[in-house]
């Protein structure tokens, strides 16, 4: 599950979100490993490793384990939802929390419009049946839509998903049940650790309000809104992803 280890300070894990596997964060891993080790994470089923055999609150709890005590966890999108699980069901054991692009319910629900509806997610289950490739194409497209560099990031992360080894059919699906049936609302007052938000002003996946939303609920959260950007400001604007993160960590500049 840890696919790389780097660099030398805090510790700080990097888990990614759904589809893109742990090369989404390629680009930023050598300004963070000058000030922080950085523990790479991939999850079950891309990067060739093994498919998803367990479910949502065990793959968060295995991840836990396989990372030293006190470590930040960074979480984006689905990788959000994970570190947040591992900081509410095990604090003694998460240091920070950094969630990027993030929402503790991606699926709307009665009480919870701020989020997208299940149809959407129903869509991509059948495009990703069909054709899985093409989906996760379509998929870096519509996640930068509305960014303001939205082209030149969606070819990267398209040449990026193209190069890697592709996820199975079942570990895409698998996902999507997670975003379809994981809501964390209730789990956010459990979270002792301290809390960076950073999500992007313009994201179409996970609506800014749910960002305002977690960073009333988490006891010690702070938010960073990236002008301009979409569902990756890590990418909109590495070099202030960069050094907010570093500051957050500890790691010195």
């Amino acid at each position: 599950m840890i696919a790389e280890v780097l660099g030398s300070g805090p510790d700080l894990a990097l888990i990614p979100g759904w589809g893109l596997g742990s090369a989404a964060w390629r680009p930023l891993l050598a300004p963070l490993a000058r000030h922080c080790r950085v523990h790479l994470v991939e999850l079950p089923g891309y990067g060739g490793t093994p498919p998803v055999a367990a479910g949502f609150g065990e793959t968060a709890r295995t991840l836990l384990a396989a990372l030293p005590a006190g470590v930040t966890l960074c979480g984006w999108s689905l990788g959000g939802l994970l570190a947040l699980r591992a900081a509410a069901d095990a604090p003694e054991r998460v240091g920070r929390l950094i969630l990027v692009g993030a929402t503790p319910s991606f699926a709307q629900r009665t009480d919870w419009p701020t989020a997208q509806p299940a149809t959407l997610l129903d869509q991509f289950a059948a495009a990703v049946r069909e054709d899985p490739a093409g989906t996760l194409q379509r998929f870096i497209a519509l996640l930068n839509q509305g960014d303001a560099r939205a082209r030149p990031l969606t070819r990267a992360q398209q040449a990026v998903a193209a190069a890697a080894p592709p996820p199975a059919p079942a570990t895409l699906a698998s996902g999507l049940d997670w975003l379809r049936d994981v809501d964390l609302r209730t789990l956010a007052a459990a979270v002792a650790a301290p809390a960076l938000l950073i999500h992007g002003e313009r994201d179409p996946l996970m609506p800014l309000a749910a960002a305002r939303w977690l960073a009333d609920a988490l006891p010690r959260a702070r938010l960073e809104i990236f002008a301009g950007a979409a569902h990756a400001p890590f990418l909109a604007d590495p070099e202030c992803f960069s050094g907010l993160v570093t500051d957050f960590c500890g790691g010195t500049r």
